[in-house]
């Protein structure tokens, strides 16, 4: 069938989990595997009056009939991940891969304790620097040295590559963002490794011929947690005054907001081989807009700001969403 990657394009909060969690209901993969960092990346999906925050666990995990794996790119904390395993209830769902980097309690001590990363960079604090610093030197435990991960063991580019024999969907989920990329995004506060569509696929061990659709996910209105260069920034009292205020899912830090960056989605665009955009937060461009479900019944002001968008990333924007509900959400991709 196919072969599906979600990433940010912007600076990582974009609103790629509920688009995974929409994708994932229509079109009903039988895996959703995670790439990118680790638990430095958090994801929230609402569904009802139900807010779930996830770290470790893919975000597609609302949709009951998938494997929910994560690939030997990610580095795992088992406590992060036993933690929500319980707390969603996923147990016999989710599987990681044996060669995953494993989180010590020496690294969370080391990225915390260290001057540039905690104070300079901004890092969350959860080990992923370091514990990507030991992968590099070839001196980090992997999943299959840790006893309390056996039951979750598997080899994930092999379960995947067997789905899509047998013709079914799969897709590939990312974390972070574009712009904290390590290779091309604002070095050097970055994350530390690459963030890309490339890197996700290469995280789960799918080759670039098994790759389908890459959907790049941007918000109307960019947000960063942290340090770092954001060239459309504004003052955090307009934003205010406009009712954006947004909080990290993992470090609780307010996030800095600015206005479209039509130049930035263009190369994160290009970069990424986006072959269909999502955009999110369209009841922030008009409020009049917000829980519309039917492309038909956007205001001109919304379609306007998005014929710009679909022209600045030279892509058809497919996804708009319009709330933070899973359910609030136009999907045109059958109609591009």
């Amino acid at each position: 069938m196919s072969c599906t990657i979600i990433v940010g394009g912007f600076f990582g909060d974009e609103g790629k989990g509920k688009v995974v969690a929409h994708i994932a209901h229509k079109d009903k993969p039988v895996i959703i595997s995670r790439g990118g960092v680790g638990p430095n990346a958090g994801h929230t999906v609402k569904v009802g009056e139900t807010e779930y925050g996830v770290r470790m666990v893919p975000s597609g995990f609302v949709y009951p009939d998938a494997k929910l794996c994560i690939g030997s790119g990610v580095l795992v904390d088992p406590r992060v991940l036993k933690s929500e395993i319980e707390r969603l209830n996923v147990r016999g769902r989710v599987f990681v891969d044996y060669r995953c980097g494993i989180i010590t309690e020496d690294h969370i001590a080391r990225d915390k304790g260290s001057a540039h990363l905690a104070k300079k960079i901004g890092s969350t604090g959860s080990g992923c620097g370091p514990a990507n610093s030991d992968r590099v030197m070839r001196v980090s435990p992997q999943a299959k040295d840790v006893p309390e991960l056996k039951e979750y063991l598997l080899d994930v580019p092999k379960a995947i590559d067997d789905a899509l024999k047998q013709d079914q969907n799969v897709l590939l989920e990312g974390t972070q963002g574009f712009g904290i990329s390590l290779y091309y995004g604002t070095y050097p506060f970055v994350t530390s490794k690459d963030t890309s569509a490339s890197q996700i696929a290469a995280d789960n061990g799918v080759g670039p011929t098994k790759i389908d659709n890459v959907v790049v996910v941007f918000k109307a209105y960019p947000t960063r947690v942290g340090e770092g260069p954001f060239s459309t920034e504004m003052p955090a009292e307009k934003s205010d005054a406009m009712g954006i205020m947004e909080f990290g899912t993992v470090t609780h830090r307010k996030r800095r907001i600015g206005g479209w960056d039509g130049a930035m989605a263009r190369y994160s665009a290009m970069i990424n081989g986006c072959t269909q955009a999502a955009i999110t937060g369209i009841d922030r461009v008009d409020k009049a807009c917000y829980g519309i479900t039917e492309y038909g019944k956007l205001t001109k002001k919304a379609k306007d700001f998005l014929k710009q968008a679909e022209d600045d990333i030279g892509c058809p924007v497919v996804l708009i969403s319009t709330g933070p509900d899973v359910s609030q959400i136009i999907d045109i991709r059958d109609e591009k």
